[in-house]
This record gives C-alpha cells, structure tokens and sequence, in this order.
C-alpha cells in the first residue's frame, strides 16, 4: 500500500506539471532519546498531518536511540501513513533511531552522518539478552524487506555473530556512514537540507509546515519533571491534612485535587501512567483513609496504603512494563524514588511545620473555635432539662443494670452500679453521667 503510494506521489507531479499545486511538506524532529514522550509527540505530529492533509512528510532525525517498545510502536504509526514519509538524518540514527529510519519509505542522510548500531541494551547501557536481540533482529528484517533493503544487512545493525562478505566480520556491528549507506541501498541520497530532498524529487511547489507542539502540550511536558511530580505530591499530602483539620473549607481540598489531576495527567498522556498503576495508587489513598477514619490507630492497612501509594508514584514515574525495569535507566528509578518520598517527606515537614503556624492564623480563628468552653463561664454539655439529683419516677425496663426510667413524664437512659431492678419498680435519682442517669431502688 505505501509503495503504491509513494509511486503515485512521484508521478502525481509529473501529471499535474505546469498546474501550479503547491505540495504540503510536513516536518517533524525527532532529536531526543525515543521514549514515551517521543511516541506521543509523534502520534500528534501525525495526527497534525492527516488533519491538514500533508502531502509529504519528512522527519528530521539526530537520535542516540531509545526504548525498544516505544520505538516498535512508531514504526507502526509510521507504517499506517498512507502518505510518503522520509527521513532526514543530519547527524545520527542509533538503535532504535536506525529501526525508525529504515520503516521510512525514504532515507536520506547528511555529510558526516550515520545509522545502524541497533543492539538493543537495558538500563544500565549493557547488552540486553538474546530474546529482545531476537525480537528487534525480526523488526529490523521486516521492515527492510517491506522498504526494499537487505534484510541481512539489517540484521547486522543489530547481531554481531552475523557474517556479510564484504561488509561485515563477526564480532562487529553495522554502522554505515553517508557514502556506505548509499553503496548499499540504505541510503538514497547524501543531502545538506529538506529543501535539497525536495528538489531531488522535483517537487519545486512546496509549502514546509513544521510542526511544534501546543502550548497546551508544552505545559503537559513540564509536569514530567520529577521535581515538579515531588512539589505536586508535597501540595497532594498537604491539601488532604489540611481538609481534615478545617472541614467544610474546600480550598485545600481543591489543591490537592488540582495537584493530582497534574501529577497524573502528563503521565497518563504520555504513555508512562498505566491504568493499573493509577487504580493502585486510589487504593493505596483509599486504605490510609480508612486507617485514619474507620481503624484508629496504625496497622495494616495504613502500612499497605503507604506502601501502595509510594510504590505506585515512583512506577507511575517510570517507563517500566508490568515491573519489567530491564530498559528503564538507573537515573530514572533514581529521579522518580527521590520525587516522591522527597514530597511525602516535605508533606510530613509541612504538617508539622505549617499546622502549627496554622491555627495561629486570623483566617483560621474564623472559621474554627478557639475559646475553651469551660464550665466556670456557664458552659454546659447535658441532656437533662435541669438538676437531676434527688428526682424520683419509675423503670420502664429491667434495669440490668441499664435501661430507662420514667422521670415526670419523661424517659431517660439509666443504670445502677451493679443492682438489678424489676419493671415498675421507683427509682431515685444519685447522680448523673453525661448522658444517661444514676439510679438506685427505693
């Protein structure tokens, strides 16, 4: 299908020569390490092109590589263009950067640049077992053959027992330069810019739309930041204290559910927050509710839930699969633990800090009773209509001890202090706690 495509693209100018269209390039970068934020600022940039109906589409790539997963999904994005897309490599397309270059239908490269060196390795920068070697061997194969380039050559980028008289010994990998990469048909042109690519396939009419994210996307971007993701968790942990202390405010309340629509909304968009991680980290929040509100104390379920929402920050943070951190950097397991029990711990120096500092506010003098109601300035808490002591009336249950009393026409909880009493019998009042009375037979 996309070489049908690209067939009709070379001669749609040549049939319509001196009909004066102008042809709509779109042009994207990758210039960063490939990982979740790459892939969605791909599909975007797709997205953008299929909505202003580019005729071409040309990357613009200089990338070390990246996340094998995320890698394999562009390629399959890229694959589902029905338009051409080309790649201009003006520096270098490493690994995964390699395996996206040759899924394009055209590669072109400038002076001095270079692709191949496609083993995959994990986070630490070590080769990555045979099964994932396996795994991109397939791809790079697949996708060579679909473009028209050797398959084995492809394979070379990336298995160095691999043998090619006369381009590859045992023990090395493929990484071909400008002029090599044309010798063997993994390159069609050594170009200086776009605007060369162009002119090489005669396309003279042309309007260049590069594309850039949204502001909207920008800000997204920023709240990747790890410590932008621990100042979230800090005003997530604190909005939540401080609704508890003044219920009924709201504002804190809001904060924290601003602060956690921003921790998780980056993430999730971008690939990195999965369904499960988020379900876990409600749960986690859920079990330190019920520990505070319906278990008081600190057990089980309090140590779960923080066990739970500290695990389920830090996964959320980093681009592993299912707890498979074989390609997740060190850094980035470093970064994402330091984020969020740097924010639990600066929430944990808030409430102490800031709660103290609190209750000494004007604004919350407002809202909260600061006087002590005490019983000398005629503060009373009973549920009695008056002076009880001395009253006489009678059970209207066995007392066994407690029970109630009919006092003028009234019924009040009672009990004795330890005597049994029989329905009917008189009662008199010997004293009074909180709410209910003290009775004894007379």
């Amino acid at each position: 299908m996309k070489l049908i495509s690209w067939i009709a693209f070379v001669l749609l100018p040549i049939l319509s020569f001196g009909q004066g269209s102008t042809q709509r390039v779109m042009v994207m970068e990758i210039k960063s390490e490939i990982d979740p934020r790459t892939n969605r600022y791909v599909e975007l940039a797709l997205e953008h092109a299929r909505k202003t109906e580019a005729d071409i589409i040309i990357i613009e790539m200089d990338t070390y590589g990246g996340v094998l997963t995320d890698a394999k999904e562009i390629v399959d994005k890229i694959m589902d263009v029905e338009k051409p897309v080309w790649v201009f490599i003006n520096s270098d397309a490493a690994s995964a950067g390699a395996l996206i270059s040759i899924a394009c239908d055209s590669i072109y490269m400038a002076p001095g640049a270079s692709i191949g060196a496609a083993t995959v390795v994990d986070g630490s920068g070590e080769k990555a077992p045979d099964k994932y070697q396996s795994y991109m061997r397939g791809i790079m194969r697949s996708n060579a053959e679909q473009n028209g380039r050797d398959p084995k050559i492809a394979e070379g980028m990336v298995d160095e027992s691999i043998v090619i008289e006369g381009i590859k010994e045992e023990g090395k990998i493929i990484t071909f330069t400008t002029t090599e990469a044309i010798t063997y048909n993994f390159c069609e042109a050594k170009v200086e810019s776009i605007e060369e690519i162009l002119k090489r396939n005669r396309v003279s009419n042309y309007e260049i739309d590069r594309f850039e994210l949204s502001a909207t996307d920008k800000v997204v971007a920023i709240f990747l930041n790890p410590f932008i993701s621990g100042i979230l968790i800090l005003v997530i942990i604190g909005g939540i204290y401080f609704e508890l202390q003044t219920p009924g405010v709201g504002f804190p309340l809001l904060a924290a559910t601003v602060a956690l629509v921003l921790y998780l909304v980056p993430y999730y968009l971008n690939g990195l927050a999965d369904n499960w991680e988020i379900i876990a980290l409600f749960i986690g929040l859920a079990l330190i509710a019920v520990e505070i509100f319906v278990l008081p104390g600190f057990g089980i379920a309090g140590i779960a839930g923080i066990s739970l929402t500290v695990i389920s920050l830090i996964l959320i943070m980093v681009n592993n699969d299912a707890f498979d951190f074989e390609f997740v950097p060190a850094n980035d397991l470093v970064y994402a633990a330091a984020a969020a029990f740097g924010g639990l711990l600066g929430g944990i120096i808030l409430l102490f800090v800031a709660g103290a500092k609190l209750t000494e506010s004007k604004r919350f003098q407002q809202i909260a009773l600061m006087d002590t109601q005490d019983k000398n300035k005629g503060y009373v808490a009973t549920f009695f209509p008056g002076p009880m002591q001395g009253k006489r009336g009678t059970t209207q249950t066995i007392m066994r001890p407690s029970g109630k009393v009919d006092i003028d026409g009234r019924i009040f909880d009672a009990f004795t202090r330890g005597e049994y009493i029989e329905k009917g019998e008189s009662i008199e009042v010997v004293g009074e706690d909180t709410t209910s009375l003290i009775v004894k037979k007379v």
